[in-house]
C-alpha cells in the first residue's frame, strides 16, 4: 500500500478530553512515544519482566499505520509489547488508568504488578491504580490480535485485505489517561431523554455503592438524588434534530467529585405517514433518513484519526452535502466522534462489529442473491459454530451499549450484516431490548431477513424498486457504491466499486440520475430512509465521496445537498 499523507498528518494532537459527556478537569494524558517490541508467543508464553523493547510507537496508532511510526502488522502468533515511563503529575486519593480501546486481548502492569485483562478490541476499560501508582512509573500492556484467524470481533479487517476488506489493525488505536479523583466519585451515568413528558431521566453509580448525586442544569436549577435517578421535568424543551441540534450542558456532582456532560431532548420511533405508509419519526414526526456508510478509516492512522479535527471532518463533509444520518459500519468509534454527530446534528446508525469463522460465500453472497434465507440458528451455515465467540458477541454488545447508551445522535442498531457471522438474530435483539429500549434495530442488515421489525435491502448493480406486499418498514442499507479511482491520492493500484467512473463528470452525473431514477420515487412509495456507499474512499475501495486521503472531494456538494433536499420531509417538493 502507498503512504498517503492527510492534510492532519503533521499536526498529530489527541489531547481533547477522550470522553465528552464524562469531563473531568484533572486528567493527565498518556499519549505519545511508547517503547514498544514484538515477541513470538502468546500472552502466556510471553516474557513479563524486564522487556527490552527495541522499536517506537506513537500511542495510539496502531502499528500498522503510518502514522504510529512502526508500519508492521501484529501477526496471530506475536505478542506486541507496550511499555511507557511516565510521572504522576497530580495528588489525589484515587487513580484510574483509562484505555480507549485496544484490539484486541490486553493485559496490563503497572510497577510490575497486574492489573488487568481486557478482551474485546472496540470497547473502553479501566483499572484502580491507587495503590500501585508512584511519582516515577513503568506502565507496560502485552497485545494479542487474532484479527481473522479466530473467530473473533474483527469488522473489516483481514490479513489477507482486498476488496471490501481492509489491513488489520492491532494493539492500541484510542487514547490511554489517567483521572485523578476524590475517594468518592461518580463511576458513571445513565441518561434517558422522555421527549413525550418533556422529562430527562439522569441516574449515576457511585464508587462507594450509594447513588447520592446532584445536577446542576447550565440554567443553574439544581437537582438532588433521593436514592435513584434524578428527574427534570423540562419547560418547552428544545428538541434535538440535524436542523438544530441543540444540547443541553450540566454538571453532575457528588461531594468533592464533579463531572460535565450534555444531554438533549430526542425521540426516535416508527410511525405512519399521511398516507398511511410506515416511516420513520423524529420527535413524533416523519422523518427521512438520508445517509452514508461510514467505515472510519484514515490513510495515514487506519482506525485512528489524527486529530479531533480530522475526526469531525467526514460528519461536517455530510452535512454540507445534505446528509442527515451515518451508518457507523462495524467498527466502534472513540467517543469524541459521537460527541461531533451530537453536536453538529448527524444521527447516528450503529453497527455491531461482526465475527465468526471464514465466512460461506453461500451465506453471504450466492443463496441471499436468489432470494433463500437460511435461518440463522444453522451456526454452521453462518460460520458460528464457536461458542465461545457467540458469548463474546453478547459480551462485547452490552459493552458497546453502555458505553454509547447517552449519545443523542445514535437512533438505531444493526445487529448483524450481510450475513457475515450472523446467528439468532431475533434473540439478540430481545437482548438487546433489554439493555435499550429507547431505539430501533435492524436486525439483518442487507439479507438473511428472520423476520425483524424492518425490511433491510441492500442492492447495488441494478436498480432499486420498492418491495410489494411489505408491511414492515422498508430501510435501503446500502446501495451506490459508485467508484472513481484518483490515482494521485489512493494507496492501492487496484479499484473496487460497483459501478466505474473515470472522470468527476461521469461520476456526478450518474449519481444525479440515481437519486432521481430510484431514491426521490421510492421516497414517495414508502422507504423509509437510503444509505448511500460510502463516505470515503478506503484502500481499493474508491467509492467514496472523498479519497482515502482526504485531500479530494469528487462529488458536487451543491448538487448532493440538492438532491437530498429533495428526501427532506420539511421540504414541500418532497411530499
Amino acid at each position: 500500500m502507498k503512504e498517503l499523507k492527510t492534510p492532519w498528518s503533521n499536526s498529530v494532537d489527541t489531547s481533547a478530553y477522550p470522553r465528552p459527556q464524562m469531563q473531568r478537569k484533572v486528567w493527565q494524558s498518556l499519549d505519545g512515544e511508547w517503547d514498544c517490541k514484538f515477541v513470538k508467543g502468546n500472552l502466556q508464553s510471553a516474557p513479563l519482566q524486564d522487556v527490552d523493547c527495541d522499536l517506537k510507537i506513537r500511542v495510539p496508532f496502531s502499528p500498522e499505520s503510518m502514522l504510529s511510526g512502526v508500519k508492521r502488522t501484529t501477526l496471530p502468533n506475536e505478542t506486541l509489547i507496550y511499555k511507557r515511563s511516565f510521572k504522576r503529575q497530580f495528588q489525589s486519593q484515587v487513580v484510574l488508568l483509562h484505555f480507549g480501546a485496544v484490539d484486541y486481548e490486553c493485559k496490563v502492569y503497572l510497577n510490575g504488578q497486574y492489573l488487568g485483562c481486557h478482551i474485546g478490541g472496540y470497547t473502553s476499560f479501566a483499572f484502580d491504580v491507587t495503590q500501585y501508582i508512584k511519582e516515577e512509573n513503568t506502565l507496560v500492556a502485552y497485545v494479542v490480535d487474532p484479527s481473522d484467524s479466530k473467530p473473533i470481533s474483527r469488522g473489516k479487517q483481514k490479513l489477507n485485505h482486498g476488496g471490501i476488506w481492509y489491513t488489520p489493525t492491532s494493539g492500541i488505536w484510542q487514547s490511554v489517561w489517567l483521572e485523578y479523583l476524590p475517594k468518592k466519585y461518580i463511576t458513571s451515568l445513565k441518561i434517558t431523554p422522555d421527549l413525550d413528558n418533556s422529562s430527562v431521566s439522569i441516574s449515576a453509580k457511585v464508587s462507594d455503592g450509594n447513588s447520592d448525586f446532584k445536577i446542576i442544569l447550565e440554567s443553574g436549577e439544581e437537582y438532588t438524588s433521593d436514592g435513584g435517578a434524578v428527574k427534570i421535568k423540562l419547560l418547552n424543551p428544545i428538541e434535538w434534530s440535524p436542523e438544530n441540534p441543540y444540547l443541553y450542558s450540566f454538571k453532575a456532582i457528588c461531594e468533592e467529585d464533579e463531572v460535565e456532560s450534555y444531554f438533549a431532548m430526542r425521540k426516535f420511533s416508527v410511525g405512519t405517514r399521511e398516507d398511511g405508509k410506515p416511516c420513520f419519526m423524529l420527535n413524533n414526526k416523519p422523518y427521512f433518513m438520508t445517509g452514508l456508510l461510514d467505515q472510519g478509516y484514515f490513510s495515514d492512522g487506519l482506525y485512528t484519526a489524527p486529530n479531533d479535527e480530522a475526526l469531525a471532518y467526514d460528519i461536517k463533509l455530510a452535512k454540507e452535502c445534505g446528509f442527515n444520518t451515518l451508518r457507523k459500519h462495524i467498527k466502534v468509534e472513540p467517543m469524541r466522534w459521537y460527541y461531533h454527530c451530537d453536536k453538529e446534528g448527524m444521527i447516528v446508525w450503529q453497527d455491531f462489529v461482526n465475527g465468526g469463522g471464514k465466512y460461506n460465500k453461500a451465506a453471504i453472497l450466492l443463496l441471499p442473491n436468489i432470494g433463500i434465507n437460511v435461518k440463522d440458528s444453522n451456526y454452521g451455515f453462518y460460520s458460528r459454530k464457536d461458542e465461545e465467540g457467540r458469548r463474546l458477541y453478547y459480551q462485547e454488545m452490552q459493552e458497546v451499549v453502555e458505553q454509547l447508551y447517552n449519545c443523542p445522535s445514535l437512533a438505531l442498531w444493526t445487529t448483524f450484516n450481510e450475513g457475515w457471522g450472523q446467528f439468532d438474530s431475533l434473540k439478540a435483539c430481545e437482548y438487546l431490548r433489554t439493555l435499550d429500549n429507547t431505539r430501533l434495530i435492524d436486525h439483518a442488515s442487507g439479507w438473511s431477513d428472520q423476520g425483524g421489525e424492518f425490511r433491510s435491502i441492500h442492492k447495488y448493480f441494478v436498480p432499486f424498486n420498492m418491495p410489494k406486499r411489505e408491511k414492515r418498514p422498508v430501510i435501503l442499507t446500502e446501495y451506490g457504491g459508485y467508484s472513481l479511482s484518483d490515482k494521485e491520492h489512493s494507496s492501492s493500484d487496484k479499484t473496487f466499486g460497483y459501478a466505474i467512473y473515470k472522470d468527476v463528470a461521469k461520476l456526478n452525473a450518474a449519481i444525479e440520475r440515481l437519486w432521481t431514477r430510484d431514491i426521490i420515487p421510492a421516497k414517495r412509495q414508502g422507504l423509509c430512509a437510503a444509505i448511500y456507499t460510502q463516505l470515503s474512499d478506503v484502500q481499493d475501495e474508491t467509492n467514496g465521496l472523498v479519497t482515502y486521503d482526504r485531500q479530494v472531494v469528487k462529488v458536487n456538494k451543491t448538487m448532493l445537498k440538492k438532491l437530498n433536499d429533495e428526501l427532506n420531509d420539511f421540504n414541500p417538493s418532497s411530499s
